[in-house]
């Protein structure tokens, strides 16, 4: 896990970009067919109702569809953000679930009442490294990582202690890297209050341009302009909230199974772990 490549054409890689490039089209094509014909009819449905002199006691005229809130080019840009984000949230899920699966082997093999001692450790390194590279899809993964240091450490210092802190050690390691593989997702939420925010003074401003025919009469164009100021920050909070409610389920998630993978390793490990003493190894080789 903590040695995954990260070349180009590592998953670590694709997936933004390809998130990406999926989230635009089907955001796009989703505008195309649903989004924008309906916010037409809508616009269309309530200019006949102003023009028949209905006021704002009209159907039309008080109702705000979502195709009519969404329809400018601010909003849709923060539905494609936050569309990319959940698809890293979601590969970032599902590999979380990936790795906790391996929960579920016995990767010590440790009978009842046995135990582990420094000169079994080197043997039982070699076989369990033997098993990771013909079973690829175990490779590169937190759980056996973190077993194969504690081995090595204790095969080389004869201490429970220092194996301990070698599965610490790789646990934080990969805590870290975890973290910090979210951090183009909290761009992305960064970013969809501030596409808000651009669209908020792009409506602003459009209205300020449209001051002049506001006062002989005409305030289409003013209120147009404030529909996407106030539409543009209202769809971009909202999008943002969505987000970082997943961004913090995702990570919680990623920190409890540092967590679990810690605690496994000492249960199955290093709890069975044992340096002879001088009297029991003299035994032994007698």
């Amino acid at each position: 896990m903590i040695s995954r490549n990260k070349g180009i054409f590592s998953l670590e890689v694709l997936v933004p970009v390809l998130g990406f490039i999926f989230a635009v089209v089907c955001t796009y094509t989703f505008y195309h067919y649903v989004i924008t014909p309906r916010a037409n009819d809508a616009l269309i449905r309530r200019k006949l109702a102003a023009a028949q002199g209905a006021g704002g006691t009209s159907r039309e005229m008080k109702e705000r569809p979502i195709s009519v809130i969404i329809k400018d080019v601010e909003p849709k840009w923060e539905i494609i953000f936050c569309f990319w984000g959940m698809i890293i949230l979601g590969y970032k899920l599902v590999h979380v679930i990936r790795e906790r699966q391996l929960f579920k082997h016995d990767f010590v093999r440790v009978q009842p009442g046995e135990r582990i001692i420094p000169e079994d450790a080197l043997d039982r390194y070699k076989e369990l490294k033997t098993t990771i590279e013909r079973e690829s899809k175990w490779s590169e993964r937190l759980l056996p990582e973190c077993i194969l240091a504690s081995l090595h450490r204790f095969h080389a210092t004869s201490s429970v202690q220092d194996a301990a802190t070698a599965v610490r050690e790789r646990a934080d390691l990969a805590g870290d890297e975890l973290d910090s593989s979210l951090s183009l997702v909290r761009y992305i939420a960064w970013a969809i209050p501030a596409i808000g925010f651009i669209g908020t003074v792009r409506g602003i401003g459009e209205s300020l341009n449209s001051a002049e025919e506001a006062i002989r009469g005409d305030i289409s164009a003013v209120t147009s302009g404030l529909g996407l100021a106030f539409n543009s920050t209202f769809v971009g909070l909202s999008l943002c909230i969505v987000l970082m409610f997943w961004l913090h389920l995702v990570q919680a998630r990623q920190e409890a199974f540092v967590i679990e993978t810690q605690t496994f390793c000492r249960d199955k490990l290093i709890d069975v772990m044992k340096v002879p003493t001088k009297e029991e190894a003299h035994a032994t080789l007698v």
